[in-house]
């Protein structure tokens, strides 16, 4: 246990300087280009970014996404993230809970995240793969509990266990698993990727198994085979190396997951989101959230308030793009004619 929490530390630091970065541009969000509106006929300051999420109204389609879990540095990190969320009314979702859930420290996994951030969205975190190895409804009702969340998500990283070293690796049986749990938590459920993008067959399989909520957490951010490699030898480095920019752009995930979502479903849309601009690409091709992680790490780890002017700046850039458009709330934003 003490190697997961020296690794995930170790994940930390190996993203907060950008040595696991994919090629934003693999995000596919860059070909997304709307048509200006130079007549938008209507005010910057009455432009409506407001959305509803799990019964709570944020402020933006935005969301912090998960990207710590265990680490003692998680503690000050997850802190920061639920003071600059509660502040702004802006979602958070926490990493992996698995440490807090086995006892080996909290990293900040707490109630006090919800003492700073009492009214908005806050999703827990356990990796899938664990449900075939002891983990079951106990532990995910500890995992909402331990938060107070509104909802729990599943993280699938097959190719981040296949490569990183004592890596989770047998996924079988997991779909069963995930739909007993669906029926039986007393929150939603949702499922997340983690950097390789969910494809629209899998999406579908797991609305059908009872999630509700799918993030698609696609190409063009994090590449966990580039961290995995950086924290290997040249053996790993060599075998990692094929897989730096595998997966799904995150645009494309989207785009092809948004038409089969269903009534009381929500879609996020992560993945090498850098700002408000990618946020509007985002909800116009069909997502209810957008989700930054390695984006906002750097100024999570300065502290609250340069996390507050980071996350403020993303929200004012998503106006700009909808006062561009005409777009007066999101509904508009997602009829917003594209180049």
């Amino acid at each position: 246990m003490d190697d997961i929490a020296e690794r995930k530390s170790e994940h930390i630091a190996i993203v907060t300087a950008g040595r696991g970065v994919q090629d934003t541009r693999g995000t596919g969000f860059d070909a997304i280009r709307f048509v200006h509106n130079a007549l938008p006929e209507l005010s910057l300051e009455e432009i409506d970014t407001g959305a509803l999420f799990l019964g709570r109204r944020l402020a933006a389609p935005l969301m912090v996404s998960a990207m710590t879990g265990g680490p003692r540095e998680a503690g000050r990190i997850n802190l920061v993230i639920a003071e600059a969320c509660g502040a702004l009314g802006l979602a958070l979702a926490v990493g992996s809970q698995r440490v807090a859930i086995e006892g080996r420290g909290a990293g900040g996994l707490g109630r006090e995240l919800r003492a700073k951030a009492p009214n908005v969205p806050i999703l827990g975190n356990l990796g899938a793969v664990q449900l075939g190895r002891g983990m079951g409804l106990d532990e995910a009702r500890r995992a909402v509990d331990m938060l107070e969340a509104d909802a729990l998500m599943l993280h699938l990283n097959p190719l981040q266990e296949a490569i990183q070293s004592g890596g989770d690796r047998d996924f079988s049986g997991l779909l069963t698993r995930i739909e007993a749990l669906a029926r039986a938590l007393p929150v939603p459920l949702g499922v997340k990727e983690v950097g390789a993008g969910l494809s629209a067959s899998v999406g579908q399989k797991l609305l059908d198994a009872g999630a509700v909520i799918l993030d698609v957490a696609g190409l063009g951010g994090t590449s966990w085979a580039r961290v995995g490699a950086e924290r290997g030898d040249d053996r790993l480095r060599r075998i990692a190396a094929p897989f730096f920019d595998w997966g799904i752009p995150t645009a494309e995930a989207v785009a092809a997951m948004a038409p089969l979502m269903r009534s009381g479903t929500k879609l996020i849309a992560s993945g090498g989101v850098r700002h408000g601009l990618d946020v509007a690409r985002a909800v116009r091709l069909g997502a209810d959230l957008a989700g930054q992680a390695a984006g906002a790490l750097p100024a999570a780890r300065e502290g609250a308030e340069a996390l507050t002017v980071h996350l403020s700046e993303v929200v004012e850039q998503l106006r700009i793009a909808m006062f561009c458009t005409g777009s007066r709330d999101l509904a508009a934003l997602r009829r917003a004619p594209l180049a």
